[in-house]
């Protein structure tokens, strides 16, 4: 899913991190106890090529769907054939799911807000985390902090929301691992070679008053424990499997996709967003459904006005039964997945 565009530098902060996957995926199994773990991380490099698309028809008219992943392997170079073919053919390319966040005020005043919102990154009345978790916690904290950040005293003062995402990106680089794998701007690139409009999926949020909405976020800040906690189990268990499954991608497997589960770290830190108070008076709370309503009507839109469609997706989307190619298909479209 493409990193969410807001004008608001505290939300941007919040939840750019969070909602970088799909926000609709099932919460698998811990992979804590699955047997990948006991897995070589070895990460694929060179020249790979990626996943087959999937091909949404009615009639003459089609989409090709390619399913995004993160992370990827960090030193794979994509090889991008069969998908510049398919954009140089198409009339729009259709951009994955995002929320854009805009705040009703001009240049200045988002220069006045950013010391507001990057001080809400801080726990309140100078608390550490050592004083925000409970011991064991802090104590897994403290090894995997001295293994992937180092000696930064700084990050102790941030918010257990914060930290662990410092922490998650820290480990994806020393592991190989990339958030993106540079798939986006390979993308964007061919749609500006070939002169292909990209189009935007965007559920909006206006910030009618980002300073109060600051002062929000301060007051009924979102559970971070659980996202904490869950990133803790992530970096100490999961990256084993998440590299197969980066690998996977990068090689087009397209069968250990299917079998190997994501972690649910992305689920928990979802939910300690959404369900703060902050964000149900933003109308964060519902955010998968209107991005899949959203979605879903410009995939329509662009099947009945397009001879030929080409449109990014989370893999977990096309992989899962229930995904938003499954309501196309019950809609009477017809998809095919890969071989």
């Amino acid at each position: 899913m493409r990193v969410w565009q807001g004008l608001c530098p505290l939300l941007l902060v919040v939840t750019l991190p969070l909602f970088a996957q799909s926000a609709s995926a099932p919460a698998p199994a811990s992979s804590a106890s699955s047997p990948v773990a006991d897995l070589p991380m070895v990460v694929v490099s060179g020249v790979q090529p990626g996943p087959g698309l999937w091909k949404v028809s009615k009639g003459d008219h089609v989409m090709w769907v390619l399913g995004t992943l993160s992370p990827l392997p960090r030193d794979m170079q994509w090889q991008a054939q069969e998908v510049e073919q398919v954009i140089a053919a198409s009339q729009q390319v259709l951009l994955a799911p995002a929320v854009r966040l805009e705040a009703k005020v001009g240049f200045f005043g988002k220069l006045f807000l950013l010391p507001s919102a990057y001080s809400a990154r801080k726990n309140d009345d100078g608390r550490r985390l050592q004083d925000v978790l409970p011991p064991p916690v802090h104590a897994r904290w403290l090894v995997l902090k001295q293994k992937y950040i180092g000696r930064d005293r700084g990050v102790e003062r941030w918010r257990p929301l914060f930290a662990s995402e410092e922490l998650y990106h820290k480990a994806l680089k020393a592991n190989g691992l990339s958030r993106s794998g540079g798939i986006q701007a390979s993308i964007d690139g061919l749609a500006k070679q070939h002169g292909v409009a990209e189009v935007p999926v965007d559920y909006r949020v206006v910030i009618e008053h980002p300073r109060e909405a600051i002062k929000a976020f301060r007051q009924a800040a979102p559970h971070d424990t659980t996202c904490f906690i869950r990133t803790l189990d992530s970096v100490e268990h999961d990256m084993p499997a998440m590299t197969a499954r980066a690998n996977a991608w990068a090689t087009g497997d397209l069968q250990t996709l299917r079998r190997l589960p994501d972690s649910d770290r992305r689920d928990a830190c979802v939910a300690a967003v959404t369900g703060a108070g902050f964000a149900q008076t933003l109308g964060l709370g519902d955010v998968p459904a209107r991005l899949r309503a959203t979605w879903l009507t410009a995939a329509r839109k662009a099947l009945t006005a397009n001879a030929q469609t080409f449109a990014l997706l989370p893999m977990d989307e096309l992989l899962s039964p229930d995904g938003y190619l499954a309501t196309l298909r019950a809609e009477g479209y017809q998809v095919d997945a890969p071989e």
